[in-house]
C-alpha cells in the first residue's frame, strides 16, 4: 500500500469525527422523503450541512440537484465524489422513532445515508483543503429512481470540466457490516420499460369465433418472449427479461378488445441491449399478426449499463484495504441486474461504484435476513457511515495524488 498517497490516520479519524453530524443529517433527510428531479426540502437540507465551507455552489434549471466545488492548493486532477437523494414511492414500515412522515414516500434505497457521508466528506476535505493538489466536486443528485438525474445534470453543464475519476458509494443492507465490494467492468446491467397494446375485436365470451380475443394472444407473447431470450441472447452476454403486468378485460362475460403488457428488460451490454429491444418488437408484431390481431410496441429506454473502469476499482480496492485491511473487501465474481443512473457518469470519465456492507444489528449476524433494498422495512447500521466517509476522502486523495495509474 506504500504506492498510495493516502493519510489512513486522518481519514479514518476524519469518518468518526463527522459520523455523528451525518446520522443526524441522513435521519433529518429520512422523516422528509421526496421523490423524482425536485426535493426543495433535501436540497435545503444539504445546503445547510455545507454553510459556510469553502466550496463553488453550482445548481441546473433541469433539477434541484447540486454540484459543490472544492479548489484545493494546485491546479491538478479533478476527482468527483457523488451521492444520490431522492426516496422511493413506498409507505414506511419500519417503526423508526426518525421513520418517514410523508405518506407514500421512503427512503428505501440508502440514498438519505448517501448524501449524509457526501456531506461528511465535504466537511473533512475541506479541512484539509491545503493538503489537496486538486479540485473535488461532490455531486449531490436527484432522480436516480428511474428520473434519469444524473444525465440531467450532465446535460445542463454543471460538471465542465470532466473529472479525471469519479467515484460512488452504495449502501447495502445484504452485506457484512462495513465491508466494502465492487468489481471491474459490466457492474449493472442496462433498464428499459416495455409496454405492449394486444388490440382485436371484442366479443361475448360464448362466442369467440365472432371475437377476436387478444388474452391468449398476450398469452403467446409472454412466453415466447421467453424463448427469444434463451435461444437468440447470449448466456455469456445476459439478458433478463420480465412481463410483470397484464390488464385486460372488465368482467367474467366479455371478450376486451385489447390487452396491455409492461415489463422490463435488463441487459450487460449495448450489443445484447440493442438485441433484445428489435426482438420484442418482432417477436409482439408477428405474433399478434398470426392471430389477427395488431401489436403495439413503446419500449422505454431507461439507464445504460453501470460499468466500472478497471484502475478505478483496482484503487478503490487499495483503498478500502489501506483504510481498514484485507478483509474490508471483496471483489465481486458476477455483475447485478439491477440499474443504476451513475452510469452516466462512468460514461464521460472512468471512475467506479463500489457498495458498502450496512446490515443492522439485530439479525443473529447474518446479513442475508436483512430486508433487502426497496422493501418498506429495510433499515440500516448508520455506524457504517465513518467507513463510507473515510473511503471517499482517502479515495478522492488517492486520486489527486496519484490517479488511476494502478
Amino acid at each position: 500500500m506504500n504506492a498510495l498517497a493516502i493519510d489512513r490516520d486522518a481519514w479514518t479519524a476524519a469518518g468518526d469525527a463527522e459520523l455523528h453530524d451525518a446520522i443526524e443529517l441522513r435521519r433529518a433527510i429520512h422523516m422528509e422523503p421526496e421523490l423524482g428531479l425536485h426535493l426543495p426540502k433535501t436540497t435545503e437540507k444539504v445546503l445547510k450541512a455545507l454553510e459556510g465551507l469553502p466550496l463553488e455552489i453550482r445548481q441546473g434549471p433541469s433539477t434541484t440537484g447540486v454540484l459543490a466545488i472544492l479548489k484545493g492548493s494546485a491546479n491538478g486532477r479533478t476527482v468527483l465524489l457523488r451521492g444520490d437523494m431522492d426516496a422511493l414511492p413506498l409507505t414506511e414500515d419500519t417503526g423508526l422513532e426518525f421513520s418517514s412522515r410523508t405518506q407514500g414516500a421512503m427512503h428505501a434505497c440508502g440514498h438519505d445515508t448517501h448524501v449524509a457521508m457526501l456531506a461528511g466528506a465535504a466537511r473533512a476535505l475541506c479541512a484539509r483543503r491545503d493538503q489537496l493538489p486538486g479540485t473535488v466536486m461532490f455531486m449531490f443528485q436527484p432522480g436516480e429512481e428511474g428520473h434519469h438525474g444524473a444525465r440531467f445534470m450532465l446535460n445542463d453543464g454543471l460538471i465542465d470540466p470532466l473529472p479525471d475519476a469519479a467515484f460512488a458509494l452504495h449502501v447495502s443492507p445484504n452485506m457484512p457490516t462495513g465491508t466494502f465490494a465492487s468489481r471491474p467492468g459490466p457492474l449493472l446491467a442496462s433498464s428499459d420499460s416495455i409496454r405492449i397494446r394486444i388490440v382485436g375485436a371484442g366479443g361475448h365470451a360464448s362466442m369467440p369465433q365472432d371475437a377476436v380475443d387478444p388474452i391468449p394472444v398476450a398469452c403467446e407473447i409472454v412466453t415466447a418472449l421467453q424463448a427469444f431470450v434463451t435461444r437468440r441472447v447470449s448466456v455469456f452476454d445476459p439478458a433478463v427479461l420480465t412481463i410483470a403486468h397484464i390488464d385486460a378485460g372488465t368482467t367474467y362475460n366479455i371478450i376486451p378488445e385489447h390487452a396491455i403488457m409492461r415489463g422490463t428488460f435488463r441487459t450487460l451490454s449495448e450489443r445484447s441491449r440493442e438485441l433484445v429491444r428489435a426482438g420484442v418488437r418482432t417477436v409482439a408484431e408477428n405474433i399478434a399478426a398470426a392471430h389477427g390481431c395488431r401489436a403495439e410496441v413503446e419500449i422505454e429506454e431507461g439507464f445504460p449499463v453501470t460499468v466500472n473502469n478497471a484502475a478505478a476499482v483496482r484503487l478503490a480496492e487499495q483503498t478500502a484495504k489501506a483504510l481498514y485491511g484485507d478483509s474490508a473487501w471483496h471483489t465481486m465474481e458476477n455483475p447485478m441486474m439491477g440499474a443504476e443512473d451513475f452510469s452516466y457518469v462512468l460514461q464521460k470519465a472512468p471512475g467506479a461504484m463500489a457498495f458498502l456492507g450496512a446490515a443492522p444489528v439485530g439479525v443473529g449476524g447474518d446479513y442475508r435476513a436483512c430486508c433487502a433494498l426497496h422493501s418498506n422495512r429495510m433499515t440500516l447500521d448508520e455506524q457504517v457511515m465513518a467507513r463510507g466517509i473515510a473511503m471517499h476522502c482517502a479515495f478522492a486523495e488517492a486520486v489527486l495524488t496519484g490517479g488511476l495509474e494502478g
